[in-house]
């Protein structure tokens, strides 16, 4: 369709030239840029959130390179006496595991569990000379006190899933040892594995466990209180004075024979004993 020309010219207006376009559209894009921030910046200052102080961090265990038999560790001191049955708020012993996991990261049930096996050989074995604290020292290094891998201890003292090592197959680095408890702790009937928060292999856990709580039940290794009284009672199997440095590196690397082992063993357990007198 052919649209007819208009009746009447009008008059155009003067045109800005192209220079005058561009400064505009760049203060538009000015204004734009200028709101833009003052609208973020608006947000940031009344939405921020309070500074949150940095996390503690972890309790720190130097590496002490002793020499096997050079020393025993440092002293861990004595531990409350849970005596008889009575609140666990009024309980002496609860307390000390409660205020001693805040200054050195071991869960406070794990620090119990040690502290009855240690009360334990004082009654039955005087002469051991047995700690908590090496027995803290060991669990560090053999489940992170029953914690490794992301594992939580529960009150009734068992982690959150079994604990059940690598099978004893002969592999590089590692002992072969055929299964000796038709799979009832480690669920292998081929191999054995060490099992429980202090790593016990069936063999071993068979001769030394006992029920710590004393209710008529069978041990468990995965029980934290059983694995750390039948620890206990390994270390001083033999006759062993775990308060002399002789003594005490003979029972360690009973538990695993390797310097290293010991070294790691000793650095931790000095440090818990340490922490608990500070």
């Amino acid at each position: 369709m052919v649209v007819p020309p208009p009746s009447k010219t009008e008059p155009r207006p003067p045109s800005r030239g192209s220079a005058g376009n561009l400064v505009g559209r760049l203060a538009l894009v000015l204004l734009l840029l200028v709101v833009v921030a003052g609208g973020a910046w608006a947000l940031s200052t009344f939405n921020r959130s309070a500074p949150r102080p940095a996390a503690d961090p972890p309790f720190p265990v130097p590496f002490l390179e002793v020499q096997p038999g050079a020393a025993a560790p440092g002293s861990a001191g004595a531990v409350p006496s849970n005596g008889e049955p009575q609140p666990a708020a009024a309980d002496p012993l609860i307390a000390w595991a409660a205020a001693l996991s805040e200054k050195t990261d071991v869960p406070a049930r794990a620090l119990r569990a040690y502290a009855v096996a240690d009360l334990v050989m004082r009654s039955q074995n005087p002469a051991c000379r047995v700690s908590w604290a090496t027995l803290a020292g060991i669990g560090r290094i053999e489940s992170h006190h029953g914690t490794i891998g992301g594992l939580r201890l529960g009150e009734d003292g068992r982690p959150s899933r079994p604990i059940i090592g690598i099978p004893l197959d002969g592999s590089p680095g590692v002992k072969a040892i055929a299964d000796s408890d038709g799979g009832v702790l480690d669920g292998d009937t081929k191999w054995d594995r060490a099992v429980g928060p202090m790593q016990f292999i069936p063999t071993t856990w068979a001769r030394y466990a006992v029920r710590a709580n004393g209710d008529g039940q069978a041990p468990d290794p995965q029980n934290i209180d059983d694995a750390a009284l039948a620890a206990a009672r390994y270390l001083c199997s033999g006759g062993r004075d775990l308060g002399t440095g002789a003594g005490w590196w003979a029972a360690v690397l009973d538990y695993n024979n390797s310097t290293e082992y010991g070294q790691n063993v000793y650095s931790g357990a000095d440090a818990y004993a340490r922490a608990s007198l500070g």
